[in-house]
């Protein structure tokens, strides 16, 4: 064999395919831990960047059967930023407590109609800046560039400020697992995300990019759930429902049906959300005064009930098989 053919070998073992993942990585509509082994998703959002002291959150999560928490971060822009050496202990304790951290930075939401919100453009920005506590934590962690990206003014650009924030991200180096929110407040009624996550998805050159709609209101039948989510599986495309509650100002989401159908499908699911949300919208809490021993009917309901975590929640195998 010639010496410029074994080079040659040498150079495709070392460096692997042009859009081989490391870590997490989705095939077929599907995502995959760093061992190849299916993961879904099953676990609650936990809004650390307004509760920083309720650290022991994550314990409890890990204790209830979660296998993943989806984390509230903010850039600083209309919160107090959540630096690289925050970020760093949120994603050790993770780990410590078996949970997989998908990271999002919660100061895009509503983009174009909410005050202060920041663009994707800038998230990404965000996620540069603090990429030390991101560097080699990509079999543990997924990276939601931005929470709810645009409310319902402007949400046509979805695409085209999605698909250059996932080129930031590729551009420096980031080969984790990235998570893309739905316009429309998360929820997609305009189907904007939905007819655009083809082209997105092939635009990331890793193919390691899932798509997370929120369901709320807009989401109140079976036939509804069904429908969007089942989209997303005839095309092989990656589909989680990032957030979703038992009731909601803006309606009375199937809770039912989303919990039903991700587990028939296995789709992955975050609810929304563990404790402390504001007093309009304190139905939403899982518990009551962060108290894992006072769990509110939502709390049992998404924990205890039918579908729910503690009865299909599995670790990912990166915290050993037996876990």
């Amino acid at each position: 064999m010639s010496t410029v053919l074994l080079s040659l070998l040498a150079c495709l073992f070392l460096t692997g395919p042009a859009h081989a993942a490391t870590g997490f990585a989705v095939r077929e509509g599907r995502l995959y831990d760093a061992n190849g082994v299916e993961f879904v998703l099953r676990g609650v959002n936990h809004a650390h960047t307004w509760y920083p002291q309720r650290f022991s959150s994550l314990a409890h999560l890990s204790a209830l059967g979660a296998n993943s928490a989806r984390v509230v971060l903010s850039s600083g822009d209309r919160w107090t930023r959540d630096d690289t050496a925050e970020v760093t202990t949120v994603v050790a304790e993770c780990r410590r407590q078996k949970l997989v951290c998908v990271l999002e930075v919660h100061d895009t939401t509503g983009y174009g109609e909410q005050s202060g919100a920041i663009t994707l453009d800038r998230a990404a920005d965000y996620w540069l800046g603090i990429r030390e506590a991101l560097r080699g934590q990509e079999s543990f962690v997924i990276i939601n560039i931005g929470n709810e990206p645009h409310g319902n003014t402007g949400y046509q650009r979805w695409s085209a400020d999605t698909l250059g924030a996932i080129a930031k991200l590729r551009g420096a180096g980031l080969r984790h697992t990235i998570m893309v929110d739905a316009p429309n407040w998360g929820q997609d009624w305009s189907f904007t995300m939905r007819d655009g996550a083809g082209a997105v998805f092939a635009a990331d050159p890793l193919r390691n990019t899932v798509f997370s709609v929120h369901m709320y209101g807009v989401y109140n039948t079976a036939a509804k759930v069904s429908d969007y989510l089942g989209q997303f599986l005839a095309a092989r495309l990656p589909i989680v429902v990032g957030e979703f509650g038992h009731f909601h100002s803006d309606g009375d989401p199937d809770e039912t049906a989303i919990l039903a159908y991700s587990q028939a499908n296995r789709i992955g699911y975050l609810g929304w959300s563990w404790s402390g949300n504001s007093a309009d919208v304190g139905y939403l809490d899982m518990a009551t005064a962060f108290d894992p021993a006072q769990l509110t009917s939502w709390g049992q309901r998404i924990f205890h009930g039918p579908n729910g975590i503690r009865q299909t929640a599995k670790r990912a195998t990166v915290f050993g098989r037996a876990g």
